[in-house]
């Protein structure tokens, strides 16, 4: 029997270390939630990914009665890049939240499984890691690689 470690580095700050493209980018996504359609959960949640080219596209969580319908903001964000940029590498992707009283939420929020998958097969697709900042109120972390934050996942390597 092996045992097998991953380590990953969170870098965790504040604002004020964020550098200006960081900033920047993080404002787009705490933007994006007041553009969510959140009617059941009264949890909006916004993304916003740099591109290589230096765009900027954000998006936000999408909520459906029937609940399986609805998309979460990282997915409905890197579906839209992907879709209208489909030659640029995603740089950098940038989350923010507002809990159900309408406040950012003090801790970062992280994505889902399902998010991650997108997101760690967007960095595939492109053979380029994407930073992904989490922003929350009273602390800001930060990963070099969504793979990272699903550290075993189903890859294109795993259809051989």
């Amino acid at each position: 029997m092996n045992t097998i470690k991953h380590a990953i580095e969170i870098v965790e700050m504040d604002e004020a270390e964020l550098t200006a493209e960081e900033l920047r980018v993080m404002n787009v996504a705490k933007e994006a939630t007041h553009r969510s359609y959140a009617p059941y959960s009264h949890f909006s949640v916004g993304a916003a990914v740099l591109l290589e080219n230096g765009e900027i596209v954000s998006g936000s969580n999408q909520e459906n009665c029937a609940y399986p319908s609805g998309l979460c903001a990282e997915r409905t964000t890197l579906f839209y890049a992907n879709a209208n940029y489909p030659d640029q590498p995603v740089k950098m992707l940038c989350i923010a939240a507002r809990g159900t009283n309408g406040e950012f939420t003090e801790m970062p929020v992280a994505p889902c499984g399902a998010c991650r998958q997108v997101m760690t097969e967007t960095e595939q697709r492109f053979n380029t890691p994407m930073r992904v900042i989490l922003y929350g109120s009273k602390g800001i972390y930060a990963v070099q690689s969504a793979r990272d934050l699903l550290p075993v996942c189903f890859d294109n390597d795993c259809l051989i």
